[in-house]
Order: structure tokens, then C-alpha cells, then sequence
């Protein structure tokens, strides 16, 4: 009988029953034997010693040291933290064949979710009849909504067209609105080929009435959306913030949107707790969010169910299918690997 491959779950600063529900457990440990699986890190002394023999590591960062000339077995790191692994020494995991992944597709439905939810509280103004409503100077039907607009038949920009705006886009069909996005990773044909218009940046900017930017932080896109940028955005749109706020020029941002120049969502700031007394917690044309779009219990055990499935096919000796590889000619740009 052939022994099943042995893999580490070390995923520090992730909890076992969050990222796994108890049937993907289950199945984890009928495909693998199962090292550590513990709330805590395991000691990195031990673990070194533990990954000399493992052919999997599941982890949430790598905290390992050197790989060149260690851990022989090795087939395949998986990260659950939500990108790639910083600190690998990528181009010695390429040349030994090692699958890097990441398991940030299993983000995609609980962050659309979110990202619709922003999209129709900005729009239909929920959050401040909400306030309204509970301070007793609420205006009912039309003097309720005199400033407030529908998602349905508006044109739809998307930047970054990867896994979260993958599963977004299934949710924005029904609104019946055009649907064009910007992703200078994607090729015009491909991104066709998911139902999408390409456009250059500048030109979604100032058609688009909802703005979704879902674009992963790389040394490319540091404040690609910069006060010249911004100030493209259409009067009454509604920018979604919902990626790293990496992308965007927060600070002319925030000026904007206290001109009144048009609206936000936001779940990511640059500094996080957000400071208490930052301006843009007193602008209500912000919806903002403490960075909750990802961290719904039965959407993280997505990410487990994802890791689940590749490691089978990997006890196999099959490729992964299900996670996000590290593609060589992408890693170095992205500011989390």
C-alpha cells in the first residue's frame, strides 16, 4: 500500500476551523497525513525539521528560511492568507517544480457579495436613511430619495478582472447594465471571452457610473488612481473600493469625495485600524466598511474546500486545478510575494 503524502499545516495567524469546515477537514486528513494542524505556529526550529519530509505545506506565510538545498519532498506550498507567500525564493520553487498557490480565489463570492452590497448602499443612500431613521429626521418616499439612483441599466467599469471580479460579474448581470473592464494582465480577447468590454483606463473612468477596483497591489499600480485620475470619475458615480488601497490616491480621494465630486464604498484603507479621526469618517458620501468583505465564516471554508480539492488531485501526482499558481512572469510584481 502506497503511503499517503505528508503534509504541514502551519498556517499562523489563520485558525484550523476557519479555513476548514469538518467535512473538508475530514477529507484532508483521509488524502494526507496531517502534521501540527494547530491554532498556534508551530516553532521554526521544528518545522524546518518537520519539512525535510513533507511534500505539502499549507501555510499562511512562509517563515522557513532558504529553500535551496532543503526540504527535498516538497511538491507544493499552498498560502490560505489571501495572496502569495512573501519572502520564497520563487525562481528555486520554479526550477524544482514546486507548486506555489495561493488560495485568494476562495475570497471571490464573499467579496463580490460585499462589493454589490457597497455598490446598492451608496447608490440608494441605506446607510444615512438608516442614521435618518434612528435620529428621528427621516423623509419618507420621495423626499427620501431625491438624491438617490438605481444600479439597474448603468455602465459597469471593472479594474482588475481577476478572481474576486470573476465572481462579481454573475451578479451584476441581472442590473442589465454594459459591463467593460481594465486589466493590463489580461489580453482584449480574453477578456471578451468572459463577457466583458476592454478599455483603457481613462475611458472607464469617465463612462463608467459604478467603478469596481479589484486589482491586486503590485510595483505597477501604487496610486494608479491618482488625483488627475480620480478627478475623471463623473459626477454622482460610485467608486468601489474593495482591493488593497494601494491602488488608489486615498488622501485626494477623501478630497473628493468631501467636494461632493461623487460617491465611494470603501473596505480598505492604508492604514489600518483606520485612524479616529481621519476626515472620512465624517462624509456621508462614503460607505465605508472595516475591511469585512473576506472574513464571513462559511465563505472562508471556501478557501479550505479550494485547498482541499488541489491536494487531492496532488496526492495523485495530478496539477492543482482548483488555487491560484505564482506565475514567474507575474510574481516580482506583485507587492505581496
Amino acid at each position: 500500500m502506497t503511503a499517503k503524502p505528508r503534509a504541514l499545516v502551519d498556517m499562523y495567524g489563520r485558525k484550523i476551523d476557519e479555513i476548514f469546515s469538518s467535512d473538508d477537514l475530514a477529507r484532508l486528513h483521509d488524502t494526507v497525513t496531517v502534521l501540527w494542524a494547530k491554532d498556534a505556529p508551530m516553532p521554526e526550529d521544528e518545522a524546518a525539521q518537520v519539512l525535510q519530509d513533507a511534500d505539502i505545506l499549507i501555510c499562511s506565510q512562509w517563515r522557513y528560511g532558504e529553500l535551496r538545498d532543503r526540504f527535498p519532498r516538497l511538491r507544493a506550498i499552498i498560502d490560505v492568507g489571501g495572496g502569495l507567500p512573501r519572502g520564497l525564493d520563487y525562481e528555486e520553487a520554479f526550477r524544482r517544480g514546486i507548486h506555489v498557490l495561493t488560495a485568494a480565489p476562495g475570497f471571490g463570492r464573499q467579496v463580490a457579495e460585499m462589493a454589490l452590497g457597497l455598490a446598492l448602499a451608496a447608490c440608494r443612500e441605506i446607510a444615512i436613511g438608516d442614521q435618518a431613521m434612528r435620529q428621528g429626521r427621516e423623509a419618507y418616499m420621495h423626499g427620501g430619495n431625491e438624491t438617490t439612483f438605481m444600479l439597474f441599466d448603468k455602465p459597469i467599469g471593472i479594474i482588475g478582472y481577476g478572481g474576486i471580479a470573476s465572481a462579481l460579474h454573475p451578479l451584476l448581470i441581472p442590473f442589465g447594465g454594459s459591463i467593460s473592464a481594465y486589466d493590463p494582465w489580461l489580453g482584449d480577447g480574453y477578456l471578451r471571452s468572459r463577457g466583458v468590454t476592454p478599455k483603457p483606463l481613462d475611458q472607464l473612468l469617465e463612462e463608467s457610473k459604478f467603478i469596481f477596483v479589484l486589482a491586486a497591489p503590485s510595483s505597477d499600480n501604487n496610486a494608479l488612481l491618482d488625483r488627475g485620475r480620480l478627478e475623471m470619475i463623473a459626477p454622482d458615480a460610485v467608486l468601489l473600493l474593495i482591493s488593497r488601497a494601494h491602488v488608489v490616491d486615498f488622501e485626494a480621494l477623501t478630497d473628493l469625495l468631501a467636494e461632493g465630486r461623487f460617491r465611494a464604498g470603501i473596505d480598505v484603507f492604508p492604514e489600518e485600524p483606520l485612524p479616529a479621526d481621519h476626515r472620512i469618517r465624517a462624509l456621508q458620501s462614503a460607505v465605508l466598511s472595516a475591511h469585512r468583505a473576506g472574513s464571513v465564516r462559511e465563505g472562508m471554508w471556501d478557501l479550505g474546500r479550494l485547498v482541499v480539492d488541489d491536494v487531492e488531485l496532488l496526492a495523485r501526482s495530478l496539477p492543482p486545478r482548483r488555487l491560484q499558481p505564482a506565475a514567474r512572469e507575474l510574481v516580482t510584481l506583485l507587492t505581496n510575494a
